[in-house]
């Protein structure tokens, strides 16, 4: 027989488990009425060499908040597509839109409207940087980490900051695997640094030019929510999640033209 084209590893203690010859697993990836990320796979029995080889897929609207229960159906369009750094070989992470079956964007999906912008700016050469600063919430304590489980307060707020050592950094080790996956699947992240608060993190997304920064960024979350699953953490992106004199967390927005970044 030919060799396989492609494994499934992820999370499998015995190693990568072959796939049979020309055949893959796509991650369909949505925002949901929630404004969180869903996703679910399905097999692909070619593998795709552009997104216009992916076939439209569809999804029950009326469990995501994107749908009444009479008229559910949903329908997810590929929008891009990237390696799969969870599952490796030559499955894919497949960005999708939304759309219901009469053909219109939902109210979700503003990608829809952002990519006219885009393409009405396209000669302009739009490049987008965002800073997305995130931090991890430890479920058993409800809190991020670093901050005590008796409810004492951490040290005050000095050395967390691009910091090293044990007693002011928490959670590296899921915040470089998270960067080290995210290169693997093409996306644009430029850096990640410990920020202001204990258990505060954030990585960089660009310079990318037009829709590909908000796409990239969506991507990114979506890998760090998944490898969260792994070490039972959760991420919080929320401005002002802990009470008191700590850091709160935004994403920083850098914008230029390439009449911006011209001499004269």
């Amino acid at each position: 027989p030919p060799p396989p084209t492609s494994t499934h590893n992820m999370g499998l203690p015995n190693g990568p488990v072959p796939l049979p010859n020309g055949v893959i697993m796509a991650e369909y990836i949505w925002i949901d009425g929630y404004n969180k990320l869903r996703g679910k796979t399905r097999t692909l029995y070619s593998i795709p060499s552009t997104v216009a080889d992916l076939p439209k897929w569809n999804y029950d609207g009326s469990s995501t908040k994107q749908a009444p229960g009479d008229k559910s159906d949903i329908i997810l369009v590929p929008a891009d597509m990237y390696p799969d750094p969870f599952r490796g070989g030559d499955n894919i992470l497949v960005l999708c839109e939304t759309y219901d079956s009469s053909g219109n964007p939902l109210p979700s999906n503003t990608r829809a409207d952002c990519v006219k912008v885009m393409d009405a700016a396209k000669d302009q050469l739009p490049w987008f940087g965002i800073e997305q600063e995130y931090f991890i919430m430890d479920p058993k304590t409800g809190k991020p980490l670093g901050f005590p489980a008796d409810g004492s307060e951490p040290a005050a707020q000095a050395m967390y900051y691009c910091g090293v050592g044990a007693g002011n950094i928490f959670g590296r080790d899921m915040v470089e695997e998270h960067y080290a996956m995210c290169l693997q699947a093409g996306l644009k992240v430029s850096g990640i640094n410990a920020e202001v608060a204990p258990g505060q993190w954030e990585f960089q997304v660009g310079p990318c030019l037009g829709i590909e920064e908000g796409d990239h960024l969506w991507m990114a979350r979506y890998i760090l929510e998944r490898l969260g699953e792994k070490y039972a953490w959760t991420m919080n992106y929320d401005p002002k999640p802990i009470k008191g004199d700590w850091n709160g967390s935004g994403a920083h927005c850098n914008f230029s033209t390439l009449r911006m970044r011209q001499e004269g």
